[in-house]
């Protein structure tokens, strides 16, 4: 009889492990299947017209393998005299080192726009100009752990903004940002 019982008992959980086992496969799945990370950064802009601002970044990334991903990036510098907002699609190639150290190097094209709001040499400057913008730069993430790292980058940005006189002409500036990065 207690072989019938052991039996019985080893019948019930056979189910049971078997699901517990394919429950763990679909989990893990998901987690591939997981191919979006977002980053945030704050830093400085400087070579604008207004000198050096304040600026907040944002990047969707979709991830094609671990090493490759694109998507839309935004540079926002809200504050004062100048308000600058660039939008661009970037690809990013991710160079990933044992230390847990990754080299981001990435590029992309879109728009930037401008509106300056001061006063230069005596005089009153209210102009804002749209251009093309194409970001090169590359980041040093420190992978934290598996989906998060923390970054600092160096973005070089090539546009061609120009306000009213006696406002420089903008073709370029040098964005220092930190920030952190959720991927897969």
């Amino acid at each position: 009889m207690t072989r019938f019982r052991r039996a019985k008992r080893i019948a019930l959980m056979f189910p049971i492990v078997c699901a517990g086992f394919l429950m763990l496969n679909v989990a893990d799945a998901r987690a591939q299947a997981n191919q979006w990370g977002f980053g945030t950064d704050l830093g400085f802009t400087s070579g604008t017209v207004n000198g050096t601002v304040f600026t907040l970044g944002f990047n969707l990334d979709y991830y094609l393998d671990r090493n490759f991903s694109f998507g839309p990036m935004m540079l926002l510098s809200p504050t004062g005299d100048l308000t600058q907002i660039a939008i661009a699609g970037a690809a990013r190639y991710h160079l990933r080192f044992d230390n847990g150290m990754n080299l981001v190097p990435f590029a992309g094209i879109g728009l930037v726009h401008a509106s300056l709001d001061t006063t230069i040499r005596g005089q009153r400057v209210d102009s804002n100009d749209t251009s093309h913008f194409i970001p090169l730069g590359l980041s040093l993430e420190y992978q934290a752990s598996r989906s998060i790292a923390l970054s600092s980058t160096l973005l070089v940005s090539l546009q061609h903004l120009t306000l009213d006189a006696p406002a420089p002409v903008d073709n370029t500036s040098v964005s220092l940002l930190f920030g952190i990065r959720w991927g897969p």
